[in-house]
């Protein structure tokens, strides 16, 4: 049986990954650099939180919350140190990347996604 933080983590990662995908259709119109950056900083988002949501929530146990937080700790630098390796090799590798494009990209997927769920979870609590 799934628990309800390891579902909510579950619509979290799929509304940014569509979410991502909008922003990058929504990029083209401005060239494919910026489309390409936005894809990058939506990715980056994605690809650590769904990271994070498997590294925190694998063998979830409530009982033993100590193991729980110590795995979120450990997700979270893992998650850090994912993004900041994801931008290190686009910076490296891309010279026409939009850097604004790449972080706002980033910040929405991230914000936006979270906003969403809370929205579709209260309404399923009416």
């Amino acid at each position: 049986m799934q628990q309800p933080d390891v579902r909510q983590a579950k619509r979290i990662v799929k509304i940014q990954f569509v979410l991502g995908l909008l922003l990058a259709v929504a990029a083209l119109p401005f060239g494919a650099p910026v489309a390409i950056s936005v894809l990058i900083g939506a990715g980056a988002c994605v690809l650590a939180n769904a990271m994070l949501a498997g590294w925190v929530f694998r063998e979830y146990r409530a009982q033993e919350p100590e193991r729980l937080v110590g795995r979120f700790y450990a997700g979270e630098i893992a998650k850090i140190v994912l993004i900041v390796g994801v931008f290190a090799v686009a910076f490296a590798t891309l010279d026409d990347l939009n850097i604004a494009a790449l972080l706002a990209a980033y910040f929405a997927v991230q914000v936006i996604a979270t906003v969403i769920a809370a929205q579709l979870d209260s309404r399923t609590t009416k």
